[in-house]
């Protein structure tokens, strides 16, 4: 495939390398400030981007005018962008997650095994660790496991706690943790009585999500318009 890679820092950098390393052509890295070098650049069928919600636009056009794909892993958009994005799944093939890799979407799946049989009798809590330049808080993969913790919105999501909180309400607790080069980890807690269960992704690097984006490319690369994401790459291996 010829790639267009959104964003020129550590992240975009690290996906070109790989992209090159799985035999594809990268045509260049770019963001909002490098779009003269994107028109004179060669025509490409495929977008990953994981740099900064602020280039969504001008990915969009890019699809649009090139009928391109999009491997999508930016987060903290907004309800805005998200439409923005889910419409252009309507007329263009788009793999959209918060979390590339393979590891945390075999997380996801456990817990949807997992919620089902323990909501009613233990309570959840949700921790997040990520580095201390990420930008929002909490992780985009943990709104995404909150979504599976508390689907119908049934528990009161308490984003950390202070003060005379009191007892414990039907209640999630949301907790995000920054500093240093973390890579990123997920914790979900179930607390019951007399015994608890834990699960937990970590991420050593970034290397992880990377792999992850290659392969959603490659997997979307036959893929006819619509909007696809970890579960379906699952699903296929």
């Amino acid at each position: 495939m010829k790639i267009i890679v959104g964003g020129k820092g550590r992240m975009g950098q690290l996906i070109a390398k790989t992209a090159e390393e799985h035999g594809h052509t990268v045509v260049g890295l770019f963001d909002a400030f490098s779009l003269d070098e994107l028109k004179a650049a060669e025509k490409a069928d495929m977008i990953i981007d994981f740099s900064h919600r602020d280039n969504l636009g001008w990915i969009c056009d890019y699809v649009n005018e090139n009928n391109a794909a999009l491997v999508y892993g930016t987060t903290g958009l907004s309800p805005e962008q998200k439409e923005k994005l889910f419409a252009l799944a309507e007329s263009h093939p788009v793999f959209y997650s918060a979390n590339f890799s393979y590891g945390v979407a075999v997380l996801q799946e456990l817990l949807r095994k997992a919620v089902p049989m323990l909501k009613d009798t233990f309570d959840m809590e949700l921790t997040e660790t990520h580095h201390n330049q990420k930008a929002d808080a909490p992780s985009g993969t943990a709104k995404a496991i909150l979504e599976i913790l508390n689907p119908d919105g049934e528990f009161e999501e308490v984003y950390g706690r202070s003060g005379m909180c009191g007892a414990r309400k039907k209640e999630i607790g949301v907790h995000a943790l920054r500093g240093g080069t973390e890579a990123g980890e997920h914790t979900v807690h179930f607390f019951g009585n007399n015994e608890s269960i834990t699960i937990t992704h970590h991420a050593d690097n970034r290397q992880i999500f990377v792999n992850g984006a290659i392969r959603a490319a490659e997997y979307l690369a036959e893929k006819e318009a619509g909007l696809y994401n970890m579960q379906d790459l699952l699903k296929s291996e």
